[in-house]
C-alpha cells in the first residue's frame, strides 16, 4: 500500500504546513480579500504575501478573480472537504479502539467482580 488515501491532496496539506499560508486562510475563511488587505492584516509585504497566495492557488486552496487592476482570493471548499473526509477516517479509527477498550475495561471489571465476592 502506498499511503496515499485517494482523494486526499498531499500538495494542499504541505501548503496549510506553512504558518503563513494558515494564517491566510484563517482570513479567507471570513470571506474573500485582496492581496493588500491579507498582507495588511498580517503585517507583511505584499510582495510575501503574494507569494504565499501563489502557492496556496497552486495547490487548488484559494482562487482569484479578477476586478479592475485588483485582485480577490477566496477560498475553494473541494479541498477542505478532501481533507475533512480523510480524516474522518481516522476518527471512526479511534472511537472503534476506545470502544474496544471500553469493552475490555468492563469485561476486566466482571471478571473482578466474580473472582473477588466479597
Amino acid at each position: 500500500m502506498s499511503g496515499h488515501r485517494p482523494g486526499m491532496d498531499m500538495t494542499a496539506l504541505a501548503a496549510l504546513a506553512e504558518p503563513n499560508r494558515m494564517q491566510i486562510v484563517e482570513l479567507l475563511r471570513d470571506g474573500p480579500l485582496t492581496v493588500g488587505e491579507i498582507a495588511d492584516r498580517l503585517g507583511m509585504r505584499q510582495p510575501q504575501a503574494s507569494k504565499h497566495l501563489k502557492v496556496l492557488g497552486e495547490s487548488g486552496i484559494v482562487e482569484v478573480k479578477a476586478d479592475a487592476n485588483r485582485r480577490i482570493y477566496r477560498l475553494r471548499p473541494e479541498p477542505f472537504r478532501a481533507l475533512e473526509t480523510w480524516s474522518s477516517t481516522f476518527t471512526r479509527l479511534m472511537e472503534e479502539r476506545f470502544d474496544k477498550l471500553d469493552d475490555y475495561l468492563r469485561e476486566l471489571q466482571d471478571k473482578e467482580r466474580t473472582e473477588d465476592p466479597e
